[in-house]
């Protein structure tokens, strides 16, 4: 992912409004990111509770903001992220939803997803796959794995 501005972070939201886009809170850390290692951005709002926010990049070059809201409940068993899938998850994942842009999320549409609770994924797909069988290629499963969660983020936020 390239370098982005928080003007352009906040120019990008396509399912909050004009308020809930200034009050947007960045990392503290955003201006020490390293996007490079990043395949959308993703973090949790420390002033307000439950609130969360992901900018990824569509298929074509666009940046899709979405404001998310983390659900009460947390799933009964040990979920998966549907947008990593790894199947050693060093953290939690939990339930977000985020409302459709335009007239759809006026009327109170929502749609949602299982992700790590602090968008670790783009971490977890540049683990290095456990060799699978003799031969196997990790380096060309690790480059899958990314492009994979590029494409499902993407997928994603098309569907918002």
């Amino acid at each position: 992912m390239l370098p982005i501005s928080e003007t352009t972070i906040r120019a990008s939201f396509v399912n909050a409004s004009r308020k809930e886009t200034s009050d947007i809170t960045l990392p503290a850390d955003f201006d020490t990111l390293s996007f490079e290692d990043l395949d959308y951005f993703g973090w949790r709002d420390p002033k307000i509770g439950r609130r969360a926010y992901v900018v990824v990049p569509t298929l074509d070059g666009e940046l899709v903001g979405i404001l998310f809201r983390q659900a009460e409940a947390s799933p009964r068993s040990r979920a998966q992220c549907t947008w990593c899938q790894d199947v050693k998850l060093p953290n939690d994942v939990v339930f977000y939803s985020a409302k459709r842009s335009g007239k759809a999320g006026r009327n109170g549409n929502t749609v949602g997803t299982l992700v790590c609770q602090d968008f670790q994924c783009s971490r977890n797909v540049r683990q290095t796959p456990p060799l699978a069988y003799e031969g196997f290629d990790v380096e060309a499963a690790r480059l899958r794995r990314i492009e994979d969660l590029q494409l499902r983020a993407a997928g994603f936020a098309a569907d918002v």
